[in-house]
């Protein structure tokens, strides 16, 4: 059962972000990037107070994802890349992506234990990952 709404358009918005954000980590790489979108929407603290569906989530600005602004997220939707949006929607979680609400790629740097304010929870392949402190009662 979905944790959020969504509509076909969204799916498939969700399934294009996450391909090219991380498709070159594999698909529990585009996983994770998942979990950080839904996070995103459920989220009610910080930056994502008014982050209330997919498509606002994804075309957020300032604050968004850098992919938006690239030719390749703008490819149709694979298969693949739909069904593995289905799983976050459905409310998978992957560590170290569970309760991000942020990643970036340091570039075969270390990951920074801090990023913003918020602490790192880990990292998988080129991305860290870093969620909100508990103290900020994101409430997801």
């Amino acid at each position: 059962m979905a944790v959020v709404a969504y509509n076909s358009q969204e799916l498939d918005l969700l399934a294009r972000l996450m391909r090219a954000e991380a498709e070159g980590d594999g698909q529990l790489g585009m996983l994770l990037v998942g979990n950080v979108g839904i996070n995103r929407v459920l989220a009610d603290c910080l930056d994502f107070r008014n982050i209330r569906s997919i498509q606002s989530m994804v075309f957020q600005s300032p604050g968004g994802f850098e992919a938006v602004t690239q030719s390749y997220f703008y490819q149709p939707a694979r298969e693949i890349d739909r069904r593995l949006a289905k799983r976050v929607i459905n409310g998978e979680k992957f560590v170290p992506a569970t309760r991000a609400l942020w990643f970036y790629n340091p570039f075969n740097q270390p990951c920074q234990a801090q990023w913003y304010g918020q602490w790192n929870t880990g990292r998988y392949k080129s991305h860290c990952f870093y969620a909100p402190l508990p103290s900020e009662n994101c409430g997801f």
